[in-house]
């Protein structure tokens, strides 16, 4: 069979043997997130046409403004998991708390947990900008039967088994990674069926595009005041291009096929940052490793810190390896001129 003609169903069962401790889970973790995908894309691209779109007048537990599909897309994605008894919990940036997902013999023999980020970018649903969905999957650390722990959610980056965003754009992809690469599924909607558009993508290792808010400017540390003076200097292939488009799945999927860096530092009006650790930052720090990129938070390794709190916020620097080298070493020098 043709790889451009490979379901996403198809895919995942070959390479099941990939998935470490897999035993049929993974195959009912992705039904499970590509059905939910599916219903919040059909919403998404009714926008403007049914009542879904503005705020609902109410803040999440980051303290953001909710957007009506927000609370849409999170009810869908944990309603889809929680139906099918396939996770014992369930973590969301739309969520004060994880929720714990018990069986109907009221115990819970299930191994994995689920993170997310329901609708990441929801803010610019109004203006028709592409918006996605993240996830991650890790094994739970509690004993099997009991109820989920805090300290379940709690783990590092490198403990995650799979990955992913679903991008609602021009057309609808689901990419993800369980450690062996990065593929991506373009969603065909007359028949609701994900094909293999992307295979084994691949991050260049150098980039002309650098991603960041720069209305925030003045606020950034000098290391990143440094760096991207540095993008906008007329030297070899520079100046780079900028492009940012305020939605993370959005501005990362971009960079990692046409080679570039998302930056969000820590500013004077986020002491750290604003991207969530657990939804945001680990999640797409494994996609970007496993296409070859890199994920910082400017110093340290992404996945390797001990998430502390579930809401936990972290800047965050990924992209092409060559160019997260390089911004790290503008912030290390520019510390080092402290002293």
């Amino acid at each position: 069979m043709e790889e451009n003609n490979k379901t996403l169903g198809e895919f995942i069962i070959e390479n099941q043997k990939e998935f470490k401790y897999s035993s049929g889970e993974l195959s009912r973790i992705f039904n499970s997130i590509k059905l939910a995908a599916k219903v919040v894309s059909y919403k998404v691209n009714k926008a403007g046409l049914v009542d879904i779109i503005g705020g609902v007048g109410e803040k999440n537990i980051q303290g953001e403004d909710q957007q009506k599909l927000d609370l849409y897309a999170n009810q869908v994605f944990i309603e889809t998991l929680i139906n099918r008894e396939i996770v014992c919990g369930i973590a969301s940036e739309e969520n004060d708390d994880f929720i714990t997902v018990q069986g109907s013999d009221n115990g819970n023999n299930n191994k994995y947990i689920l993170l997310m980020d329901p609708l990441d970018g929801s803010s610019n649903i109004d203006v028709n900008v592409s918006v996605g969905t993240i996830f991650s999957v890790y094994r739970r650390i509690s004993d099997v039967g009991t109820p989920v722990t805090l300290e379940d959610f709690l783990q590092p980056g490198i403990n995650q088994v799979a990955a992913g965003y679903v991008i609602y754009g021009t057309s609808t992809m689901l990419v993800y990674t369980t450690g062996h690469g990065v593929n991506g599924f373009t969603l065909n909607p007359a028949i609701g069926t994900f094909y293999l558009s992307h295979p084994k993508i691949k991050f260049p290792v150098d980039g002309t595009i650098y991603s960041v808010n720069e209305g925030n400017y003045v606020h950034f540390p000098q290391g990143v005041k440094d760096y991207i003076k540095y993008c906008q200097l007329e030297e070899g292939n520079r100046p780079y291009t900028s492009r940012y488009i305020g939605s993370l799945v959005s501005d990362i999927h971009r960079n990692m096929l046409k080679g570039g860096i998302y930056l969000y530092p820590t500013s004077t009006k986020a002491k750290n940052g604003k991207l969530r650790l657990l939804y945001e930052c680990n999640p797409m720090a494994f996609i970007i490793e496993q296409a070859g990129g890199k994920a910082s938070d400017g110093d340290s390794r992404i996945m390797e810190i001990e998430p502390k709190s579930l809401h936990e916020r972290v800047p965050f620097y990924s992209g092409s390896f060559n160019m997260v080298e390089k911004v790290e070493e503008f912030i290390s020098k520019a510390k080092l001129s402290k002293y």
